[in-house]
């Protein structure tokens, strides 16, 4: 049989952020080792089960050692980088020999003693198994990919799809190339072009109207050219202050290609072109209140998105600007996910269920997105935070957010939690009993993901930039190793 080892290590790395990135938060998030990397994620709609379950379509015998992802937040610190590929390294050196490598990477993880994770981790791996193995890798939609991870792999298959509901489908892509490899029908290397650019393509939106999905279908039709395999356009990672920061194509073409760059570089082109096309409308928080209070509706709910703090982007997730107008509104019948803070978590367990508690929400790691918000308010649930998301994004993956507690302040429902979570699933309102459908209000940690769950429901969407580490104010952060000149900045 053919011997592939299967593995993931992905972080999305905010190096503007204060928390580091420890192993505790790969455990609470998700961190399997051995035979609990498919016991934890087979039959759910990850990169992890469209590998196994392409495994088991082309008869591969593979070998699990990790797989690690924790929420976004700072740097990776270097010990549990080192765990970690090391893990890797030690499967490859003692369970081999292999004859190809798949892997589950975001793309865009920074360690405290590196600027490029993967192309590290990617270059560890090629000189154990050596230049005649293949290499595939899946990638985040925002991905900031270097010439070092292009160099040390062959095949490279990005989401197309934000929110990402495609992880499966990605997996299975890059799985079917590999065994094309394997079969020696193809000999794929990787070319990368970027445009100099911080972010791009919309930040990679791919709902009409837009650019992104202009971008995407005239990469998909340039896989026709000879000898041309996938074409990924990334968006990039714009909170990561790196060389290799920004939007960026990666072609996967036959080694004797001679249109690997040149299509290359027209997808690149062609994001430049349409740098100045966005879908995004942000508003404050003062004009997304008045226009909740303009435009009733008593039928679906309206969906706040707190853009600005996502924790799904490194966001600190306890910034309280929106939460702060909400109260101050006097709003009704609403509801809001998720504040982090440990410490009232910590004190309306104490006080018990349907207690009534004095506390302090939120604006505890940096009060200057937000100070905290004096309130008084009831106990209405205490859960210990772990359910399955529903999906459509992350079907059937747990969630583990710690101690959980639902606090009624006037006619809002704040979940407060241990853990930071961005909330892209009804689920993280539903376990604590919670119907989404039936409030009038919603408001969500999250930028973008939480589309994919919410807007089937919702009677309108308003993006609010109420404070926070992921606002697109990109001219406040201190970018020292970013190359430049860089769109939008320069």
């Amino acid at each position: 049989m053919t011997n592939v080892l299967i593995a993931g290590f992905m972080h999305e790395t905010n190096t503007f952020s204060g928390l580091a990135t420890r192993m505790e938060e790969y455990r609470s998030r998700q961190f399997f080792k051995g035979d609990e990397v498919a016991e934890e994620l087979s039959g759910t709609a990850s990169e992890i089960a469209g590998f196994i379950d392409s495994a088991k379509k082309h008869d591969w015998d593979m070998t699990t050692p990790v797989f690690a992802n924790a929420t976004p937040s700072g740097k990776v610190e270097r010990s549990v980088f080192d765990d970690v590929s090391g893990l890797i390294i030690d499967a490859l050196r003692s369970e081999g020999p292999f004859d190809a490598v798949l892997l589950a990477l975001h793309g865009a993880m920074v360690t405290e003693h590196l600027d490029d994770g993967e192309g590290e981790l990617l270059s560890l791996i090629r000189k154990t198994v050596g230049k005649g193995i293949p290499i595939a890798v899946t990638l985040d939609l925002h991905a900031n990919v270097s010439e070092r991870m292009t160099h040390n792999a062959n095949i490279m298959v990005a989401y197309q799809t934000y929110p990402h509901v495609d992880q499966y489908q990605t997996a299975v892509k890059s799985c079917d190339l590999l065994q094309q490899t394997l079969d020696g029908n193809i000999n794929p290397v990787l070319t990368l072009k970027r445009p100099p650019m911080l972010d791009g393509c919309d930040h990679g939106r791919t709902g009409r109207p837009g650019p992104m999905p202009d971008i995407l279908n005239a990469a998909n039709r340039m896989t026709f050219a000879e000898n041309v395999h996938h074409i990924s356009v990334l968006a990039g990672f714009p909170w990561s202050d790196t060389p290799h920061t920004g939007p960026s194509v990666v072609v996967t073409a036959d080694k004797e290609s001679k249109q690997a760059a040149t299509v290359g570089k027209q997808i690149s082109d062609l994001i430049w072109d349409k740098r100045f096309e966005t879908t995004l409308d942000i508003m404050d928080t003062k004009t997304a209140i008045d226009h909740i209070r303009e435009n009733p509706n008593p039928d679906k709910p309206v969906v706040l998105a707190d853009f600005a703090d996502n924790p799904g982007g490194g966001g600190y997730g306890d910034s309280t600007g929106l939460l702060r107008a909400m109260i101050d509104a006097n709003l009704q019948n609403a509801a809001f996910a998720t504040l982090y803070d440990p410490e009232t978590v910590r004190i309306c367990i104490e006080n018990g269920l349907g207690s009534d508690v004095v506390a302090s929400l939120g604006g505890r790691i940096n009060p200057g997105f937000g100070k905290p918000v004096a309130v008084t308010g009831t106990v209405k649930a205490i859960t210990d935070g772990n359910f399955k998301m529903q999906g459509p994004m992350n079907k059937g993956t747990n969630v583990h957010m710690g101690p959980t507690v639902v606090l009624k302040v006037g006619g809002i429902d704040i979940i407060i939690t241990s853990r930071r979570y961005q909330v892209y699933d009804q689920m993280f309102f539903r376990h604590a009993r919670i119907d989404p459908e039936s409030k009038s209000v919603i408001a969500v940690k999250s930028a973008h993901h939480f589309r994919a769950a919410f807007q089937p429901i919702a009677s309108e969407i308003l993006i609010v930039d109420g404070g926070g580490l992921t606002s697109r104010n990109f001219a406040a952060l201190d970018f020292k190793t970013l190359s430049r000149p860089a769109f939008p900045l320069d």
